[in-house]
């Protein structure tokens, strides 16, 4: 199977969320190396990931199913990126490092590794070890944790097997879970209708993802899995936003485009934001940037009072000014004279 990239035409999906915009992951690494001939290939996918481009009335809903086969000295490895769907990755044999949302753990033969659109996660370490693994990323239309999730229509169980899948999925975030026998079946199943290529592939693709979800809530049901509503909830959503806020505070934020990060309607968002905080979120942010700007002031004295206040997200000096001497009871240039006689 050819290892084909997105036209101009097909550019990645994107969307933004705590002030950034996160591009599909595009597995540059990966078609570099099939290209180069250390891995083998092959997978069905759409704009942004590699693999036979699938048609856009095919499979809706489907971004990737694929798998590599990797031998020993593998040189690449995945970066930190996030899909903008939900991904099932299945280890079939070998072992290799990943980390989910900065928690790095090892990923053995026969276990699963199960992450969704709002969890940043990584294979490698940042170069992968000799091993075959098999991945399957379907969108649900979600981008935050309280968003309902919308299967599409091909994916045909049974609406009570589909809501119990979907909670366990929602409400259960452990890392790494061992494949029953039945999904390893189901996996191997998927990857070897890949490589076989032919006819009806389309409708082997749809058949072996169904009984693959399938044989998915069945493990999940022998193992008896704890479901934590909470983890489905807008607080979680808040408090991931709140996580993120930190690296993003330059970003030009205004109250509306933090509820449309977080997918939350305007008066949604302030109610769930005061419950975490206790504070508006337009004093929380000032509050935020204030004490980045106390530490760059203290750090970096070659930097001026102007590209500081840019720098942690205020729209001019003088706004920054004002501010800083509201929360800290003295101007930057003075509080910026008192730490540096101190040090």
């Amino acid at each position: 199977m050819s290892i084909n990239q997105p036209s101009r035409r097909e550019a990645r999906p994107n969307y933004r969320e705590a002030g950034e915009t996160y591009l599909a992951d595009n597995c540059q690494p990966l078609i570099e190396a099939a290209r180069a001939g250390r891995v083998a290939m092959h997978a069905l996918s759409r704009a942004g990931y590699p693999g036979r481009q699938i048609g856009a009335r095919q499979l809706p809903g489907l971004r990737s199913v694929g798998y590599w086969d990797a031998g020993p000295n593998q040189n690449w490895g995945l970066p930190p990126h996030r899909n903008e769907g939900i991904e099932i990755s299945f280890l079939a044999s070998g072992r290799t490092s990943v980390a989910i949302e900065g928690k790095r753990t090892l990923l053995s033969h026969d276990e699963l590794m199960i992450t969704r659109p709002w969890q940043p996660h990584q294979i490698g370490n940042p170069h992968i070890a000799a091993c075959k693994l098999i991945w399957l990323i379907i969108d649900v239309g979600v981008r935050r944790p309280h968003q309902p999730w919308n299967w599409p229509d091909w994916i045909v169980l049974d609406r009570p097997d589909r809501e119990m899948l979907t909670r366990y999925l929602r409400q259960n975030e452990q890392l790494v879970w061992p494949a029953s026998s039945e999904i390893c079946r189901c996996f191997r199943s998927i990857a070897q209708d890949l490589e076989t290529g032919g006819d009806n592939m389309i409708s082997r693709m749809a058949v072996g993802i169904n009984g693959l979800l399938l044989a998915l809530l069945g493990g999940f049901q022998q193992r008896n899995i704890p479901l934590r509503a909470t983890l489905a909830s807008a607080e979680r959503t808040i408090l991931l936003f709140l996580e993120e806020l930190n690296a993003t505070l330059d970003q030009p934020w205004t109250l509306e485009s933090m509820a449309e990060s977080c997918h939350l309607g305007v008066t949604q968002f302030v109610h769930y934001f005061r419950c975490q905080t206790n504070l508006t979120p337009a004093k929380f942010l000032n509050h935020a940037r204030i004490q980045k700007a106390c530490g760059m002031l203290a750090r970096e004295s070659a930097a001026s009072i102007t590209d500081i206040g840019f720098a942690c997200g205020f729209s001019s000096s003088q706004y920054f000014t004002n501010v800083f001497r509201h929360q800290m009871g003295c101007p930057p240039r003075e509080y910026r004279a008192r730490r540096l006689s101190f040090s």
